[in-house]
């Protein structure tokens, strides 16, 4: 994070001397201290982050996918007279420890079209589908798996 807020500091000032960069390292430094002592962020952290960054992308890929094919889905149950969508909600528990998993998965199916998440309460997910063929499978989908890989690594790291 400390690399990143001087990259902004740089990009912001349009070019590079030694002077900003000398008051750049030192208002990054500065951030990243109040955003270690009051936003309850360390380094360590910082770490478990990068290690989950391969995790991160893979998770970004499988959503990308998962969004187009969901639209395809839903390009078919528009364009085909013959196909009836059948509206359902769906109910499903999962083991997800960490409210930021469960709202990344919340998230993810809303972002899948023809999914949107309603509610979710503890573990306890609702989720409205445009079509039953939509809800098949939610429970334990590719973006669950991945989620529970991420809160193992970050488990282990405590």
């Amino acid at each position: 994070m400390l690399i990143l807020l001087f990259l902004v500091w740089l990009i912001l000032n349009g070019r590079v001397t030694v002077e900003i960069c000398v008051i750049g390292a030192a208002v990054s430094a500065a951030l990243f201290y109040f955003v270690c002592r009051f936003m309850d962020y360390s380094l360590k952290k910082e770490l478990l982050l990068l290690k989950l960054f391969p995790l991160l992308v893979q998770y970004f890929w499988v959503l990308v996918k998962e969004i187009v094919k969901a639209n395809v889905c839903v390009l078919k149950i528009i364009t085909s007279p013959e196909l009836q969508p059948e509206p359902a909600l769906v109910y499903f528990d999962t083991e997800l420890r960490t409210g930021l998993a469960r709202v990344m998965l919340a998230d993810s199916i809303t972002l899948t079209p023809g999914t949107i998440t309603v509610s979710v309460e503890g573990n306890r997910f609702c989720v409205h589908c445009l079509d039953r063929e939509l809800a098949e499978g939610m429970e334990e989908s590719v973006f669950v798996e991945l989620l529970e890989k991420m809160e193992a690594e970050e488990e282990r790291w405590k």
